[in-house]
Protein backbone atom coordinates (compact mmCIF):
# COMPACT_ATOMS: atom_id res chain seq x y z
CA UNK A 1 0.00 0.00 0.00
CA UNK A 2 1.34 3.25 -0.95
CA UNK A 3 0.93 6.64 0.66
CA UNK A 4 -1.19 7.70 -2.18
CA UNK A 5 -3.82 4.79 -0.96
CA UNK A 6 -3.92 5.77 2.84
CA UNK A 7 -7.36 6.39 4.22
CA UNK A 8 -7.22 9.08 6.36
CA UNK A 9 -10.91 8.02 6.79
CA UNK A 10 -10.25 4.96 7.65
CA UNK A 11 -11.26 4.06 11.48
CA UNK A 12 -7.94 1.94 11.63
CA UNK A 13 -5.53 4.26 10.33
CA UNK A 14 -7.42 6.87 12.06
CA UNK A 15 -7.04 4.57 15.44
CA UNK A 16 -3.09 4.64 14.33
CA UNK A 17 -2.21 8.31 13.79
CA UNK A 18 0.04 9.36 15.84
CA UNK A 19 1.01 5.61 17.50
CA UNK A 20 -0.73 3.80 20.12
CA UNK A 21 2.02 4.56 23.06
CA UNK A 22 2.82 7.43 24.94
CA UNK A 23 5.23 8.06 28.26
CA UNK A 24 3.36 8.86 31.22
CA UNK A 25 5.00 9.94 34.74
CA UNK A 26 4.54 8.39 38.03
CA UNK A 27 5.35 11.11 39.65
CA UNK A 28 4.44 14.56 39.99
CA UNK A 29 6.35 17.62 39.32
CA UNK A 30 4.85 21.11 39.98
CA UNK A 31 7.43 22.37 42.88
CA UNK A 32 11.31 22.88 42.84
CA UNK A 33 10.77 19.85 45.86
CA UNK A 34 9.49 17.58 43.34
CA UNK A 35 11.72 18.47 40.45
CA UNK A 36 14.74 17.92 43.43
CA UNK A 37 14.06 14.37 44.60
CA UNK A 38 12.67 13.23 41.13
CA UNK A 39 15.51 14.72 39.67
CA UNK A 40 18.75 16.08 40.59
CA UNK A 41 20.14 16.61 43.51
CA UNK A 42 17.78 13.30 44.87
CA UNK A 43 18.24 10.81 42.26
CA UNK A 44 21.56 10.81 43.16
CA UNK A 45 20.88 9.04 46.24
CA UNK A 46 19.08 6.21 44.28
CA UNK A 47 22.26 6.08 41.56
CA UNK A 48 24.43 5.40 44.64
CA UNK A 49 22.64 2.61 46.20
CA UNK A 50 21.46 0.40 42.99
CA UNK A 51 25.44 1.38 42.43
CA UNK A 52 26.58 -0.70 45.35
CA UNK A 53 23.58 -3.19 45.39
CA UNK A 54 22.21 -3.80 42.04
CA UNK A 55 19.38 -5.76 43.14
CA UNK A 56 18.04 -2.47 43.99
CA UNK A 57 17.16 -1.70 40.61
CA UNK A 58 14.27 -4.07 40.90
CA UNK A 59 12.86 -2.02 43.62
CA UNK A 60 13.60 1.86 42.48
CA UNK A 61 13.35 2.19 38.52
CA UNK A 62 10.59 0.41 36.64
CA UNK A 63 12.71 -2.74 35.90
CA UNK A 64 9.99 -4.68 37.90
CA UNK A 65 6.95 -4.41 35.54
CA UNK A 66 8.70 -3.43 32.08
CA UNK A 67 9.79 -5.47 29.12
CA UNK A 68 11.00 -5.24 25.65
CA UNK A 69 9.32 -5.99 22.72
CA UNK A 70 11.87 -7.17 20.34
CA UNK A 71 11.79 -7.63 17.21
CA UNK A 72 13.52 -7.99 13.57
CA UNK A 73 10.62 -7.44 11.60
CA UNK A 74 11.67 -10.98 9.19
CA UNK A 75 8.39 -12.65 10.13
CA UNK A 76 5.25 -9.99 11.00
CA UNK A 77 1.93 -11.48 11.54
CA UNK A 78 0.98 -12.58 7.86
CA UNK A 79 2.88 -10.51 5.89
CA UNK A 80 6.39 -12.02 6.06
CA UNK A 81 9.60 -10.11 6.19
CA UNK A 82 8.70 -6.41 5.85
CA UNK A 83 11.58 -4.84 8.33
CA UNK A 84 11.67 -3.08 11.23
CA UNK A 85 9.80 -0.08 10.23
CA UNK A 86 7.04 -1.67 9.17
CA UNK A 87 6.68 -3.84 11.92
CA UNK A 88 6.31 -0.61 14.52
CA UNK A 89 2.52 -0.93 14.75
CA UNK A 90 1.95 -4.80 15.58
CA UNK A 91 5.05 -3.88 18.51
CA UNK A 92 3.12 -0.81 19.96
CA UNK A 93 0.07 -3.15 19.41
CA UNK A 94 1.55 -5.95 21.88
CA UNK A 95 2.65 -3.44 24.20
CA UNK A 96 -0.91 -1.99 24.54
CA UNK A 97 -2.14 -5.80 25.32
CA UNK A 98 0.64 -6.29 28.10
CA UNK A 99 -0.37 -3.00 29.62
CA UNK A 100 -4.24 -3.49 29.38
CA UNK A 101 -4.20 -7.08 30.34
CA UNK A 102 -1.36 -7.43 32.94
CA UNK A 103 -0.31 -3.90 33.82
CA UNK A 104 3.07 -4.71 32.27
CA UNK A 105 4.44 -1.77 30.42
CA UNK A 106 6.35 -2.52 27.55
CA UNK A 107 8.66 -1.30 24.88
CA UNK A 108 9.26 -1.67 21.19
CA UNK A 109 12.61 -2.68 20.28
CA UNK A 110 12.68 -2.64 16.38
CA UNK A 111 16.25 -4.11 15.34
CA UNK A 112 17.57 -2.97 11.85
CA UNK A 113 19.10 -5.87 11.47
CA UNK A 114 18.50 -9.34 10.83
CA UNK A 115 22.08 -10.76 11.79
CA UNK A 116 21.90 -13.52 14.37
CA UNK A 117 24.97 -12.24 16.15
CA UNK A 118 24.52 -8.30 16.30
CA UNK A 119 20.36 -9.10 17.51
CA UNK A 120 21.79 -11.20 20.50
CA UNK A 121 24.47 -8.45 21.00
CA UNK A 122 22.06 -5.12 21.14
CA UNK A 123 19.46 -6.81 23.50
CA UNK A 124 22.36 -7.99 25.51
CA UNK A 125 23.38 -4.34 25.90
CA UNK A 126 19.69 -3.26 26.25
CA UNK A 127 18.94 -5.59 28.65
CA UNK A 128 19.77 -3.62 31.85
CA UNK A 129 17.17 -1.44 31.54
CA UNK A 130 14.33 -4.44 31.56
CA UNK A 131 13.14 -6.96 33.57
CA UNK A 132 11.99 -9.14 30.44
CA UNK A 133 12.73 -9.93 26.69
CA UNK A 134 9.59 -10.60 24.79
CA UNK A 135 10.89 -11.91 20.96
CA UNK A 136 8.56 -10.85 18.44
CA UNK A 137 7.87 -12.14 14.45
CA UNK A 138 11.34 -13.31 14.14
CA UNK A 139 11.45 -15.90 11.71
CA UNK A 140 12.74 -19.69 12.15
CA UNK A 141 15.29 -20.87 12.29
CA UNK A 142 17.03 -18.00 13.64
CA UNK A 143 14.69 -17.46 16.46
CA UNK A 144 15.47 -20.38 17.98
CA UNK A 145 19.04 -19.42 18.19
CA UNK A 146 18.39 -15.89 19.30
CA UNK A 147 16.32 -17.34 21.85
CA UNK A 148 19.02 -19.68 22.98
CA UNK A 149 21.91 -17.74 23.11
CA UNK A 150 19.99 -14.58 25.25
CA UNK A 151 18.26 -16.94 27.28
CA UNK A 152 21.70 -18.34 28.63
CA UNK A 153 23.49 -14.89 28.92
CA UNK A 154 20.89 -12.91 30.51
CA UNK A 155 19.69 -12.91 34.25
CA UNK A 156 15.97 -11.93 33.22
CA UNK A 157 12.94 -14.07 30.99
CA UNK A 158 13.68 -14.05 27.59
CA UNK A 159 10.56 -15.39 25.80
CA UNK A 160 9.90 -16.14 21.78
CA UNK A 161 6.14 -15.43 22.22
CA UNK A 162 5.38 -16.83 18.35
CA UNK A 163 7.07 -20.05 19.49
CA UNK A 164 6.17 -20.53 23.27
CA UNK A 165 2.31 -18.19 23.43
CA UNK A 166 1.09 -20.17 21.11
CA UNK A 167 1.95 -23.50 22.36
CA UNK A 168 0.50 -22.97 26.05
CA UNK A 169 -2.63 -22.08 24.50
CA UNK A 170 -2.72 -25.31 22.19
CA UNK A 171 -1.65 -26.86 25.37
CA UNK A 172 -4.48 -25.38 27.69
CA UNK A 173 -7.12 -25.85 24.36
CA UNK A 174 -5.59 -29.63 23.88
CA UNK A 175 -6.06 -30.24 27.75
CA UNK A 176 -9.87 -29.34 27.43
CA UNK A 177 -10.98 -31.12 24.58
CA UNK A 178 -9.19 -34.39 25.32
CA UNK A 179 -11.14 -33.73 28.72
CA UNK A 180 -14.47 -32.93 26.95
CA UNK A 181 -14.33 -36.20 25.18
CA UNK A 182 -13.10 -38.27 27.83
CA UNK A 183 -9.78 -38.80 26.39
CA UNK A 184 -5.86 -38.64 28.23
CA UNK A 185 -3.56 -36.87 26.98
CA UNK A 186 -0.91 -39.23 26.76
CA UNK A 187 -3.28 -41.82 24.81
CA UNK A 188 -3.97 -39.33 21.97
CA UNK A 189 -2.29 -39.66 18.49
CA UNK A 190 -1.43 -35.72 17.63
CA UNK A 191 -0.03 -34.86 13.93
CA UNK A 192 1.66 -31.21 14.13
CA UNK A 193 1.43 -29.72 10.50
CA UNK A 194 4.32 -26.66 10.35
CA UNK A 195 7.49 -27.09 11.69
CA UNK A 196 8.60 -23.37 11.83
CA UNK A 197 8.56 -21.72 15.42
CA UNK A 198 4.93 -22.36 16.59
CA UNK A 199 4.96 -25.72 15.34
CA UNK A 200 8.56 -26.89 17.36
CA UNK A 201 7.32 -25.27 20.16
CA UNK A 202 4.24 -26.59 20.33
CA UNK A 203 5.37 -29.97 19.83
CA UNK A 204 7.73 -29.31 22.55
CA UNK A 205 4.88 -28.40 24.95
CA UNK A 206 2.39 -30.47 24.13
CA UNK A 207 5.13 -33.34 24.80
CA UNK A 208 5.83 -31.43 28.56
CA UNK A 209 2.74 -31.34 29.18
CA UNK A 210 1.77 -35.26 29.08
CA UNK A 211 1.65 -36.31 25.10
CA UNK A 212 3.57 -39.05 24.56
CA UNK A 213 6.24 -37.89 22.61
CA UNK A 214 5.74 -41.81 20.43
CA UNK A 215 2.75 -40.67 19.51
CA UNK A 216 3.43 -37.35 17.47
CA UNK A 217 4.24 -36.84 14.10
CA UNK A 218 5.32 -33.37 12.90
CA UNK A 219 4.81 -32.45 8.89
CA UNK A 220 6.68 -29.60 7.36
CA UNK A 221 6.64 -28.74 3.85
CA UNK A 222 8.51 -31.44 2.26
CA UNK A 223 6.12 -34.45 4.60
CA UNK A 224 6.27 -36.33 7.65
CA UNK A 225 9.89 -35.99 9.64
CA UNK A 226 11.88 -38.64 10.68
CA UNK A 227 14.59 -40.42 10.68
CA UNK A 228 14.32 -41.55 6.47
CA UNK A 229 15.10 -38.06 6.10
CA UNK A 230 18.99 -36.02 4.99
CA UNK A 231 17.52 -32.76 4.48
CA UNK A 232 16.91 -31.63 8.11
CA UNK A 233 18.07 -28.89 10.15
CA UNK A 234 19.48 -29.58 13.49
CA UNK A 235 15.94 -28.62 15.77
CA UNK A 236 14.24 -30.56 12.58
CA UNK A 237 16.71 -33.07 13.21
CA UNK A 238 15.68 -33.88 16.96
CA UNK A 239 12.41 -33.72 16.53
CA UNK A 240 13.06 -36.70 14.08
CA UNK A 241 14.98 -38.18 16.61
CA UNK A 242 12.18 -37.84 19.63
CA UNK A 243 8.41 -38.53 18.11
CA UNK A 244 7.44 -41.16 14.92
CA UNK A 245 8.30 -43.73 16.86
CA UNK A 246 6.54 -45.71 14.18
CA UNK A 247 8.66 -44.79 11.13
CA UNK A 248 5.53 -43.19 9.42
CA UNK A 249 6.50 -41.26 5.95
CA UNK A 250 4.71 -39.18 3.31
CA UNK A 251 2.50 -36.61 3.32
CA UNK A 252 0.50 -34.69 6.15
CA UNK A 253 -2.86 -37.03 4.62
CA UNK A 254 -0.75 -39.93 5.68
CA UNK A 255 0.13 -38.87 8.98
CA UNK A 256 -2.92 -37.94 9.65
CA UNK A 257 -4.66 -41.56 9.20
CA UNK A 258 -5.86 -42.83 11.64
CA UNK A 259 -4.63 -39.42 14.18
CA UNK A 260 -6.68 -38.31 16.96
CA UNK A 261 -5.51 -34.63 16.82
CA UNK A 262 -4.51 -32.04 14.20
CA UNK A 263 -2.26 -29.39 15.24
CA UNK A 264 -2.25 -26.65 11.90
CA UNK A 265 0.89 -23.89 12.08
CA UNK A 266 1.81 -24.21 8.75
CA UNK A 267 -0.23 -21.61 6.56
CA UNK A 268 -0.76 -24.95 3.87
CA UNK A 269 -3.88 -26.58 3.13
CA UNK A 270 -4.79 -29.63 4.37
CA UNK A 271 -7.51 -31.48 2.15
CA UNK A 272 -10.72 -32.53 3.49
CA UNK A 273 -9.86 -36.21 2.73
CA UNK A 274 -7.11 -36.18 5.10
CA UNK A 275 -9.55 -34.77 7.87
CA UNK A 276 -11.82 -37.04 6.73
CA UNK A 277 -8.74 -39.86 7.76
CA UNK A 278 -8.82 -39.30 11.33
CA UNK A 279 -9.93 -41.06 13.91
CA UNK A 280 -13.40 -40.39 14.97
CA UNK A 281 -13.56 -38.03 17.95
CA UNK A 282 -11.01 -35.76 16.23
CA UNK A 283 -9.56 -32.37 17.69
CA UNK A 284 -8.88 -30.18 14.49
CA UNK A 285 -6.93 -26.65 15.80
CA UNK A 286 -6.21 -25.23 12.24
CA UNK A 287 -4.53 -21.92 13.32
CA UNK A 288 -3.10 -20.47 9.96
CA UNK A 289 -4.32 -16.78 10.30
CA UNK A 290 -6.23 -15.33 8.58
CA UNK A 291 -6.88 -18.83 5.93
CA UNK A 292 -6.74 -21.95 8.21
CA UNK A 293 -5.65 -24.95 7.00
CA UNK A 294 -8.85 -26.55 7.24
CA UNK A 295 -12.37 -24.86 7.00
CA UNK A 296 -13.30 -24.76 10.27
CA UNK A 297 -17.04 -25.74 8.79
CA UNK A 298 -15.18 -28.74 6.90
CA UNK A 299 -13.42 -29.88 9.87
CA UNK A 300 -16.40 -29.90 11.82
CA UNK A 301 -18.07 -32.45 9.08
CA UNK A 302 -15.65 -35.01 10.39
CA UNK A 303 -13.96 -34.33 14.30
CA UNK A 304 -16.07 -33.60 17.73
CA UNK A 305 -13.95 -30.11 18.17
CA UNK A 306 -12.36 -27.41 16.43
CA UNK A 307 -10.12 -24.13 17.03
CA UNK A 308 -9.04 -21.93 15.38
CA UNK A 309 -6.78 -18.24 15.47
CA UNK A 310 -9.51 -16.56 14.39
CA UNK A 311 -12.23 -14.31 16.20
CA UNK A 312 -14.58 -15.06 14.05
CA UNK A 313 -14.96 -18.34 15.09
CA UNK A 314 -15.43 -20.37 18.26
CA UNK A 315 -11.77 -21.55 19.92
CA UNK A 316 -9.43 -18.88 19.11
CA UNK A 317 -5.97 -19.79 19.88
CA UNK A 318 -4.70 -16.57 21.32
CA UNK A 319 -1.47 -15.47 22.87
CA UNK A 320 -3.28 -12.43 24.14
CA UNK A 321 -4.39 -15.70 27.26
CA UNK A 322 -0.84 -16.29 27.54
CA UNK A 323 2.00 -13.90 27.39
CA UNK A 324 0.46 -10.97 29.45
CA UNK A 325 0.08 -12.95 32.71
CA UNK A 326 3.04 -15.52 32.05
CA UNK A 327 5.48 -11.51 32.01
CA UNK A 328 2.99 -10.85 34.98
CA UNK A 329 3.89 -13.84 36.97
CA UNK A 330 7.69 -13.91 35.83
CA UNK A 331 8.31 -10.35 36.91
CA UNK A 332 6.40 -10.89 40.07
CA UNK A 333 8.47 -13.54 40.72
CA UNK A 334 11.88 -11.95 39.60
CA UNK A 335 12.31 -15.21 37.89
CA UNK A 336 15.55 -15.30 35.88
CA UNK A 337 14.23 -16.73 33.52
CA UNK A 338 11.02 -19.08 32.23
CA UNK A 339 11.13 -22.63 32.58
CA UNK A 340 9.07 -25.65 30.89
CA UNK A 341 6.78 -25.81 34.70
CA UNK A 342 6.06 -22.03 34.73
CA UNK A 343 4.80 -22.85 31.00
CA UNK A 344 2.78 -25.49 31.89
CA UNK A 345 1.37 -23.97 34.82
CA UNK A 346 0.24 -21.36 32.50
CA UNK A 347 -1.81 -23.38 30.29
CA UNK A 348 -3.30 -25.19 33.32
CA UNK A 349 -4.42 -22.55 34.60
CA UNK A 350 -6.12 -20.86 31.32
CA UNK A 351 -7.96 -24.53 31.05
CA UNK A 352 -9.50 -23.82 34.00
CA UNK A 353 -10.59 -20.85 33.93
CA UNK A 354 -13.04 -22.29 31.34
CA UNK A 355 -14.13 -24.54 34.06
CA UNK A 356 -18.02 -24.97 33.96
CA UNK A 357 -18.27 -23.85 30.54
CA UNK A 358 -16.29 -26.40 28.66
CA UNK A 359 -17.97 -27.28 25.74
CA UNK A 360 -17.22 -28.38 21.96
CA UNK A 361 -17.26 -24.17 21.53
CA UNK A 362 -15.85 -23.41 24.60
CA UNK A 363 -12.62 -25.01 25.17
CA UNK A 364 -10.16 -21.81 25.66
CA UNK A 365 -11.80 -18.59 27.64
CA UNK A 366 -12.52 -15.33 25.52
CA UNK A 367 -9.19 -12.88 25.02
CA UNK A 368 -11.08 -10.40 26.91
CA UNK A 369 -11.91 -12.88 29.87
CA UNK A 370 -10.15 -10.29 32.59
CA UNK A 371 -9.95 -13.67 34.81
CA UNK A 372 -7.40 -14.74 32.38
CA UNK A 373 -4.38 -12.99 33.39
CA UNK A 374 -4.09 -12.79 37.14
CA UNK A 375 -4.69 -16.10 36.89
CA UNK A 376 -1.71 -17.20 34.53
CA UNK A 377 0.45 -14.65 36.84
CA UNK A 378 0.02 -16.16 39.62
CA UNK A 379 0.37 -20.02 38.30
CA UNK A 380 3.60 -18.76 36.97
CA UNK A 381 4.90 -17.18 39.93
CA UNK A 382 4.25 -20.17 42.04
CA UNK A 383 6.07 -22.46 39.57
CA UNK A 384 8.79 -20.48 39.66
CA UNK A 385 9.48 -20.43 42.69
CA UNK A 386 8.78 -24.43 42.82
CA UNK A 387 11.21 -24.72 39.49
CA UNK A 388 14.05 -22.17 41.45
CA UNK A 389 14.20 -19.57 39.50
CA UNK A 390 12.93 -17.00 41.51
CA UNK A 391 14.36 -14.17 43.44
CA UNK A 392 11.21 -12.93 44.78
Amino acid sequence: MSASTVDPADPVFRLHLGGKLAVASTVPLTSREDLSLAYTPGVARVCEAIAADPALVDDYTWVSHTVAVVTDGSAVLGLGNIGPRAALPVMEGKAVLFKQFAGVDAVPVCLDTQDVDEIVATVRALAPSFGGINLEDISAPRCFEVERRLDEALPIPVFHDDQHGTAIVVLAALRNAASLLNRKLGDLRVTVSGAGAAGVAVTHMLVAGGVDPEQVVVCDSRGVIGRHRDDLTETKAYLAETTNAQGRRGDVTEALRGADVLIGVSGGRIPEAAVAGMAPGGIVFALANPTPEVDPEVAARHVAVVATGRSDYPNQINNVLAFPGVFRGALDARATRITDGMKVAAADAIAAVVDGSLSADAIVPSPLDPRVAPAVAAAVAQAARHDGVARA
